[in-house]
């Protein structure tokens, strides 16, 4: 009995020895696998944002029949307005945002920037999902019903580097 009983415990180990060996190589696939697709959603956002400047350019250029110069400025700065936020998170886009404004913002504004500036916010209810990041977040304080503005250690830390170049001169014209 105790012969089929040690043959019985090393079969048993031996399949757990193979189990977590394919349970290991599965998790390396799918880490892989993890990262092609956040290299692909980058790339598709790219894309996306390339093709809408792609199609105002046709537009505008349609419309005001306008020098080619003055188009490649156009594109360039709505490539830049739609890119300006991507790949940030919502509290990190909503610093910049608030920095630039200098004013407390909605969540429904916030919202609509964040979008316009290429952040992926995604769930049923996106302006919810600002307001709930945001009411998380110690940087931020609430000053109307879903409305936000920085707090006052945030404040501190952000509000004066908007007015200051690297060198701490002004750059604000006024």
């Amino acid at each position: 009995m105790t012969e089929e009983f040690k043959d019985i415990i090393a079969g048993l180990e031996q399949r757990i020895h193979i189990y977590k060996s394919k349970l290991h190589d599965f998790q390396k696939k799918r880490d892989k696998l993890e990262e092609e697709i956040k290299t692909t959603k980058k790339y598709l956002e790219l894309a996306e944002t390339l093709y809408r400047v792609e199609i105002e350019k046709v537009r505008l250029s349609q419309s005001a029949q306008q020098p080619a110069i003055d188009m490649v400025d156009r594109s360039n700065e709505l490539l830049m307005e739609r890119t300006k936020y991507a790949g940030l998170s919502i509290p990190q886009a909503t610093c910049m945002l608030l920095a630039e404004k200098g004013e407390p913002l909605h969540a429904k504004d916030i919202f609509q920037k964040l979008m316009e500036g290429g952040v992926r916010i995604r769930g049923k209810t996106p302006v919810t999902s600002v307001a709930i990041s945001l009411s998380r977040d110690k940087r931020f304080k609430k000053v109307a019903p879903n409305t936000f503005q920085f707090s006052e250690e945030a404040a501190i830390n952000v509000l004066p580097e908007k007015n200051t170049s690297p060198s701490g001169v002004s750059s604000e014209r006024g």
